[in-house]
This record gives C-alpha cells, structure tokens and sequence, in this order.
C-alpha cells in the first residue's frame, strides 16, 4: 500500500514539472558548447531542444546580431553560418509568436574563432 503511494506521488511530481516546462518554454543548447573554441571559415551545427511555451509559434536563431530563419523543430540541428572573423561570436535561440515577437525563452552562448 505505501509503495503504491510513493510511486503515485512521483508520478504527479513527475506530471506537474512536464507541465511547469510546457507553461513557461524552455531552450537547450545541446551543441556546441558556450565558449568553445572553433575554427574560422568551419562548418558547425547547434544541436538544440526547444519547447516554445504559450505563445510561442516557433523560434529563430541569431548569429551576432543577425536573424537566421524560422524553425518550426523542436528538436534538431541548425547549419551555423561559416564564421570568417576570430574572436568572440554570439549564438542565441529566441522564441517567437507567429509576428516574430519574442514571447520570453532565448538561450545564448559564446563561440570563439580561431
């Protein structure tokens, strides 16, 4: 009787934090990793896991500054653009509703070129 409870009240706690991530959104960078150093004029890909939230209609990613376009996946790779400066580049995936607003979940990270 007290197992069947315990594993009752795991599978709510369980049931409420899918639902907590779903109501707010929320952004994974899985690749590459901020602040890794890459190589000037290489391809990469950014592995990423999305949950838009409410609101949220798909997302884009932006490459210093520089809006790529809309992905609709919530999970996948994106092509980087070939980065042909060193130094310090910014990565970021931004949520947005279906008139390119942003509607709150962006994750950013760092790349070096080398």
């Amino acid at each position: 009787m007290k197992s069947s409870r315990i594993l009752l009240l795991v599978a709510a706690f369980s049931l409420q934090a899918v639902l907590a991530i779903a109501e707010t959104g929320s952004i994974k960078i899985l690749s590459p990793a901020d602040n890794e150093r890459i190589e000037v004029g290489e391809e990469y890909q950014l592995a990423y896991e999305v949950t838009p939230g409410p609101g949220g209609d798909h997302f884009h990613v932006w490459v210093d500054g520089q809006r790529g376009p809309g992905i609709h996946d919530s999970k996948g790779v994106y092509t980087l653009p070939k980065f042909s400066s060193f130094g310090e580049h910014d990565v970021t995936i931004k949520v947005v509703d279906k008139g390119h607003t942003p509607t709150g979940p962006q994750k950013s990270i760092k790349l070096n070129a080398q």
